[in-house]
């Protein structure tokens, strides 16, 4: 009656690797449906705020941010281990320049990564 003591072992890892994918997926669902809400929620004012370029009507600049920026500038982007970003007086030439190019401690992001157009609104969305 010798029993393997790594089957246990095993078997305990792969339900906690998988407990963790499955608790990792819910959670992403849960923020995409948050930030949907939010979306509809504030629509009528993102609009005004997005409507000065033809294209940034389309882009979620805010979710966007939220998801590259956010966690060096701060949530509310008021500064954090990188500099404040909300009333930038950056040109956005300048804006494009460096998130392009990166700066300092900033990393390079590609028109893969951000787009033209998220740009420009994420540049609009700051610089009122």
């Amino acid at each position: 009656m010798n029993k393997n003591p790594i089957i246990p072992f095993l078997l305990i890892i792969f339900l906690g690797v998988g407990l963790v994918f499955l608790l990792s997926a819910q959670g992403a669902n849960q923020e995409e449906e948050g930030e949907e809400v939010a979306t509809e929620e504030n629509g009528e004012e993102g609009s005004e705020e997005e409507g000065n370029g033809a294209s940034s009507g389309d882009v979620d600049a805010e979710g966007v941010a939220q998801n590259s920026c956010a966690s060096c500038h701060g949530e509310d982007f008021s500064g954090g281990m990188g500099p404040a970003l909300a009333g930038t007086d950056l040109s956005e030439e300048e804006f494009t320049d460096i998130v392009r190019n990166g700066q300092g401690s900033m990393p390079a992001f590609s028109e893969d990564q951000v787009s033209d157009e998220e740009l420009t609104a994420m540049y609009e969305m700051w610089a009122e």
